[in-house]
């Protein structure tokens, strides 16, 4: 399995421990997936599909490559009444996860993790889709290439 792929396996591994105990608000049923799918796809809500985006390099002496990886993170709710309050918990559980692995163990054999995780941006359909809700978290992942 290659680096960028790992990556957000372990990330949606992670985001699968939201189960609406504390301190998390919302739970996501381990419905977090590494793939893509678009909200008129999703029967099971709410739910989190993370997948891997652009990758820029940045080369150092001594063949040292830092690799920042930009993932972006689905994020679909339904509720007839409370859509966005829902989408809200959500990201604010994510983001939760998020601070909490900013050093992610992407690969325990050989002992790879990230160096830092950051969120980029994050937006929401401000309601237009209710009773959906659907909201994407960017995010930069600094790794090193070794």
């Amino acid at each position: 399995m290659t680096k960028r792929i790992s990556i957000v396996t372990a990330l949606a591994e992670k985001f699968k421990v939201i189960d609406g105990n504390p301190p998390y608000s919302s739970d996501l049923f381990e419905n977090s997936y590494p793939k893509l799918k678009f909200w008129d796809e999703v029967q099971d809500f709410p739910c989190v599909y993370l997948t891997a985006g652009t990758e820029v390099r940045e080369y150092h002496p001594a063949d040292f490559i830092w690799c920042f990886l930009n993932i972006s993170v689905k994020v679909y709710v339904r509720s007839e009444n409370e859509a966005q309050q829902q989408l809200e918990d959500v990201i604010n559980d994510l983001e939760t996860v998020i601070n909490n692995n900013r050093v992610l163990v992407y690969d325990i054999t050989n002992n790879l993790s990230t160096t830092e995780i950051l969120i980029q941006s994050i937006t929401t359909d401000e309601g237009l889709l209710a009773p959906y809700g659907v909201g994407e978290l960017n995010l930069q992942v600094r790794y090193a290439l070794v």
